[in-house]
C-alpha cells in the first residue's frame, strides 16, 4: 500500500524531540545539585515528564503525518494513555540512574538503556493503539534496527548530558537524544506493513479519531513547553544566585586570603601532609623566604635537623592525635642563615565533613628574648662574679700588704744567710705575683684605681714598644702602625700599657708557628653602637693566630676562662682589658675566626679640644728629700690590726715616728689635740667612719694636714688638697713615695714660687 508523509509534520515531531530532550536534560541535572529529597523527587518527576511527554508527542504527531490514501486511522484510548505513562515512568527510571552523585559508567549504561526502552516501549504500543481496516506486520531487521538506533543514542545523549559544559554538552545530548527518539519512529515505521482489508477488524467501541489525538497532543506539547518555560525560568535564577554566591564566595576568599596574609602574626596553613598550603606576610618577613619558594614544601624542611626530627616523631602525631597543640619549642632556619627559636601552637581544622584535615599553626618568635635573657644572665652572672672577685680582692690585698711588708722587713734583717734570702725572695715574688692577679681581678670586676690623664697614643706605644719586643720569640715579629696625628686620649697610661701588654702575649701564645702581630689605630671606623656619643679612637691588636671557633669566642669574656695549659693562664687577661676599656668609658670588641686570626679592639674616647694639658709620666719624686722620714709624726690607722702593725713597721723603719690606732673616731680626736702629727696614713674601708669621711673632719681642724688613703680598690671617689692614694698592697718604697708625694703638694699649696712638683699619678707596687 502507498503511503506518505507530511513535511510539516515530521519537522515539527523533530523539533519537538530536541526541545523536550533539552528541557528533561537540564532539568535532570537539578536533581544532581539538589540538597534536599523532596527537592530531587520534584525535579526528577518534571524530567520524566518533560522527557515521557516529549517521546509520545513526537511519536503521534509524526503518526499525524502518515498517510494511507481511503484509510481512516482512530486510536484506542487505553494504549494511547499506557503509551504515556510508560514513556514517562521509563524515562524517569533511567534519569533517576544517571542523576546521583556518584558518576560511574556502569549508572549511564543502566541509564541510557532505560531511556532507549522507554522510546521502543512507547513507540510499539502507541503502533498497537491504532484502529484501522488493515492489519500490520514487521520486518524484524528494521525493528531491531530501531531498538538498537534507541538504546545507542540515549547511552550517547546521557553521557554527553552529564560531561559538565552545560550549553555545549546540553545542546550536543538535547540533538542526540531528538535523533533516537525520531530516528527510531521513523525507523519502526519502516519496519511496519499495512495490508488492507475488506471487513477492518479489531476495532473498539471507543477510539480517538485523529482530530482527538491531535487535541490530546497540543495539550501535552502546551505542558512540556510550559515545563520548559518554567524550568529556564529556574535555570536563569538558580544560574543568577550560583553566579551570586560564587562571586560572593570569591570575594570571601579573597578577603580571608588578605586578611590572613595581612595579619601581623607569623601564620602558616598546612594540609594532612605537612606541605604549606597558605602564609602570612609577617611569616615570609620572619624566615625572609617568598612565596614562590615555599608552597608545596613541607613545612620541616625550614627547621633545623634536630627540630625537624622531634617534630616528625613526637609533635605531628600528637597533633593527629589530639587536634591542638599549644606552644610547642620549635628552631627555624631563616634564608639569611639565621636560627630562630619559636614557639608552635597548631591546630587541626576541617571546613566540610567530607574535607581532610588541615593543620592551623602560629608562630611566636623567642629569638630576640632568648638573647636578651641569656644577655641579661650573662650580665648578671659578671655582676655577681665581679661583685665577688672585688670583695676578695679587697680583702687579699689587706693580707699581701701585711704578707710583703712582713718579708721585707725580714729580707733586711737577714744579710747573712743567703739560703733563706732566697727563700725569702721567692717567697716575696709569689706574693707579688698574687698583688698583680688581685690587680687583675679589680680590673675585671671595674673597682681598680684608675687616674686618667691625657697621653698621645704613638708615643705610649713607642715607648712601649721595647718592652713588647723582648717578650716575643725570633719567628714572632711586631708591627706598629699609629699615625702620628692620632687625637689623644684620657685613660690611666699604666693601665692601657697593661692591656697592651695583656693582648700582645696573649696574640704570642696564639702563634706558636710564628707570624706577625700588629698594633695599630683607626679614628675612621664607625663606633659599636653600645658606646654612647662622642668620638673615639680604635686601638686593635691583630695576630695570624689559630683563631677561635664560635663557642671559644663566646665564652673568651668570661673570667679564669683559657685555652692555654694548667699553669700557663690564670684567665684573666681579656676579662681585665675589657674591665679597664669599660671603666674608662670605651668598650672592647672581639673578632675571631678559626683558622683566621683575631682582632681585639679597645675603643678610647678622645679627649676633647681644649681640654687638660698632655701630662709626662714620671717615675720618681725629687730627688732632694731626704731618704727617711726622721722628722715626721705619722699617725696610721687601719681597723686590720694586722695591716696597722705591718704599716706602723714600714713607718718605723723609714725613721717616722708613730702614732697608731685602729679606731677612725680615736684618730680624729689625735688630730685635733696633736698638732705635732705632720701626716696621716689611713685605709679607707672601715666600720663607722670610712677614710674619706676622717679626712673631710679633719679638715676642719688641719686644712692642710697631708693625709695618704690606702685602700684595696676605689670604693669612693677621694679628691681633696694634700691628699694621696695608696694602693694596696703596698711596699716600703711605695709608702715612702707616697708620703714624700703627698708632702710635696702641701709644700706647693704653702709656697706658691716653687714649681707644681707634683707626682700625678696613684702609687702602687711596682
Amino acid at each position: 500500500m502507498v503511503s506518505s508523509h507530511n513535511g510539516v509534520l515530521v519537522t515539527l515531531s523533530i523539533l519537538i524531540a530536541v526541545a523536550a530532550s533539552y528541557t528533561a536534560l537540564d532539568i535532570a541535572q537539578r536533581v544532581r545539585e539538589s540538597s534536599t529529597r523532596i527537592s530531587r523527587t520534584a525535579w526528577l518527576a518534571a524530567a520524566a515528564l518533560c522527557m515521557g511527554g516529549g517521546i509520545w508527542s513526537m511519536h503521534f504527531v509524526a503518526m499525524l503525518a502518515y498517510t494511507m490514501p481511503g484509510i481512516v486511522i482512530s486510536y484506542d484510548p487505553l494504549l494511547t494513555a499506557l503509551s504515556l505513562l510508560i514513556a514517562i515512568l521509563v524515562t524517569g527510571g533511567g534519569f533517576a540512574l544517571v542523576s546521583r552523585r556518584e558518576e560511574s559508567g556502569l549508572a549511564l549504561c543502566l541509564g541510557g538503556l532505560f531511556m532507549g526502552a522507554g522510546i521502543v516501549a512507547m513507540h510499539y504500543i502507541g503502533m498497537s493503539a491504532m484502529r484501522m481496516p488493515a492489519h500490520m506486520t514487521y520486518s524484524l531487521t528494521w525493528v531491531v534496527l530501531s531498538i538498537l538506533i534507541a538504546l545507542g543514542s540515549a547511552v550517547a545523549a546521557l553521557w554527553l548530558a552529564f560531561r559538565g559544559s552545560r550549553t555545549l554538552h546540553q545542546g550536543a545530548a538535547a540533538g542526540v537524544m531528538g535523533f533516537a527518539i525520531s530516528g527510531m519512529h521513523f525507523a519502526g515505521m519502516k519496519a511496519a506493513h499495512f495490508h488492507v482489508s475488506e471487513e477492518p477488524a479489531g476495532l473498539v467501541a471507543s477510539t480517538f479519531s485523529q482530530g482527538g489525538l491531535a487535541v490530546g497532543i497540543a495539550l501535552v506539547t502546551l505542558m512540556i513547553l510550559l515545563a520548559a518555560v518554567v524550568a529556564a525560568m529556574f535555570d536563569r535564577r538558580f544560574a543568577a544566585l550560583a553566579q551570586k554566591e560564587a562571586l560572593s564566595l570569591r570575594e570571601g576568599e579573597e578577603r580571608f586570603r588578605k586578611l590572613y596574609r595581612g595579619t601581623p602574626l607569623p601564620l602558616h596553613a598546612l594540609d594532612d601532609q605537612g606541605r604549606i598550603q597558605e602564609v602570612s606576610d609577617a611569616w615570609l618577613a620572619l624566615l625572609k623566604l617568598s612565596r614562590t619558594e615555599i608552597y608545596g614544601r613541607p613545612f620541616t624542611a625550614f627547621m633545623t635537623e634536630d627540630a625537624a626530627a622531634q617534630r616528625m616523631r613526637e609533635d605531628w602525631p600528637a597533633l593527629l592525635t589530639q587536634g591542638e597543640l599549644k606552644d610547642r619549642p620549635s628552631r627555624l632556619v631563616a634564608a639569611d642563615g639565621r636560627i630562630l627559636d619559636v614557639l608552635i601552637s597548631s591546630r587541626i581544622e576541617r571546613l566540610r565533613a567530607e574535607d581532610g584535615p588541615r593543620v592551623i599553626e602560629g608562630l611566636i618568635d623567642l629569638t630576640e628574648r632568648k638573647a636578651t635573657e641569656e644577655a641579661l644572665r650573662q650580665a648578671q652572672k659578671m655582676e655577681a662574679i665581679g661583685q665577688l672577685t672585688g670583695g676578695v680582692a679587697h680583702d687579699f690585698n689587706n693580707l699581701l700588704t701585711v704578707i710583703i711588708g712582713s718579708l721585707e722587713r725580714a729580707r733586711k734583717k737577714m744579710v747573712e744567710d743567703e739560703a733563706l734570702l732566697r727563700l725569702l725572695g721567692n717567697a716575696l715574688e709569689a706574693a707579688q705575683r698574687g698583688a698583680s692577679l688581685t690587680q687583675r681581678l679589680l680590673a675585671f670586676a671595674r673597682k681598680q684605681n684608675l687616674d686618667p690623664q691625657v697621653i698621645e697614643v704613638k708615643s705610649l706605644v713607642e715607648s712601649l714598644q721595647p718592652l713588647l719586643n723582648s717578650s716575643l720569640p725570633a719567628n714572632i715579629s711586631l708591627k706598629t702602625d699609629v699615625p702620628a696625628g692620632t687625637p689623644p686620649i684620657k685613660v690611666d697610661p699604666h693601665q692601657l700599657e697593661m692591656a697592651l701588654l695583656n693582648l700582645v702575649v696573649n696574640a704570642r701564645d696564639a702563634m706558636p708557628e710564628g707570624g706577625t702581630i700588629t698594633v695599630a689605630t683607626s679614628v675612621d671606623e664607625q663606633p659599636p653602637s653600645a658606646l654612647a656619643g662622642g668620638r673615639y679612637i680604635c686601638l686593635s691588636v691583630t695576630d695570624e693566630g689559630e683563631g677561635m671557633d664560635v663557642e671559644t669566642l663566646s665564652k673568651a669574656r668570661d673570667p679564669f676562662f683559657t685555652t692555654k695549659g694548667v699553669g700557663k693562664g690564670t684567665g684573666l687577661g681579656l676579662p681585665m682589658v675589657a674591665g679597664f676599656a669599660e671603666q674608662t668609658g670605651g668598650l672592647m670588641v672581639l673578632k675571631s675566626e678559626l683558622g683566621s686570626g683575631t682582632i681585639v679592639q679597645i675603643w678610647l674616647p678622645q679627649e676633647q679640644e681644649g681640654g687638660e694639658q698632655l701630662v709626662e709620666r714620671i717615675d720618681g719624686g725629687d730627688n732632694n728629700w731626704p731618704v727617711d722620714l726622721r722628722d715626721q709624726v705619722i699617725l696610721a690607722v687601719d681597723d686590720d690590726a694586722l695591716v696597722l702593725m705591718n704599716t706602723e713597721a714600714m713607718l718605723e723603719d723609714l725613721g717616722a715616728r708613730v702614732i697608731a690606732t685602729t679606731s677612725p673616731l680615736e684618730a680624729l680626736e689625735l688630730i685635733k689635740t696633736r698638732p705635732d702629727i705632720t701626716c696621716v696614713v689611713s685605709d679607707y674601708a672601715m666600720p663607722k667612719m670610712t677614710g674619706g669621711q676622717l679626712l673631710e673632719e679633719s679638715r676642719v681642724q688641719r686644712p692642710d694636714l697631708p693625709f695618704v688613703i690606702a685602700t684595696g680598690y676605689n670604693e669612693a671617689p677621694v679628691s681633696a688638697p694634700a691628699t694621696t692614694l695608696l694602693v694596696k698592697p703596698f711596699t716600703d718604697q711605695a709608702l715612702h713615695l707616697a708620703i714624700r708625694e703627698v708632702c710635696s703638694r702641701r709644700a706647693d699649696s704653702l709656697n706658691p714660687s716653687l714649681p707644681a712638683g707634683a707626682i700625678s699619678r696613684q702609687l702602687s707596687p711596682s
